[in-house]
């Protein structure tokens, strides 16, 4: 019969039309992430020991990590930095990472309208 499909097409339509409702107001009800999205990342300086893994893991190239001997012999991150802006989220630095000392975290708002206001050194800073 002509239109079968059309009145199959309807009737799932209608039924979702008259169900439940599961679109949120994004900005005003954020949505509810799995314990393991893949989100921003945070950096544990006391944890970090420049070994470089997280740099050389990564495809794009965005990690600079320089080291240095601590008082107490022991190597530790004197700079870290991730240029995010070029950053693919793959989370290949944080599965190499054998320390735990960057990891991601689910925070997931930081869009910004113009290249000027991206945070190009989101872990950049002298750790001391």
């Amino acid at each position: 019969m002509y239109g079968l499909g059309l009145l199959k097409g309807l009737k799932v339509t209608l039924s979702h039309f008259f169900g439940q409702k599961i679109t949120r107001e994004y900005p005003e009800e954020l949505p509810p992430l799995p314990p393991r999205s893949r989100g921003y990342f945070a950096f544990d300086a006391e944890k970090c020991t420049a070994c470089g893994l997280c740099k050389n893991s990564c495809p794009n190239r965005v990690i600079t990590v320089e080291g240095e001997k601590g008082e107490d012999g022991k190597r530790r991150a004197s700079y870290y930095r991730m240029d995010i802006e070029y950053c693919l989220f793959c989370g290949l630095c944080v599965e190499a990472c054998p320390f735990g000392a960057l990891y991601q975290t689910t925070d997931f708002e930081h869009s910004t309208y113009h290249r000027k206001d991206i945070p190009l050194e989101l872990l950049g800073k002298k750790v001391s």
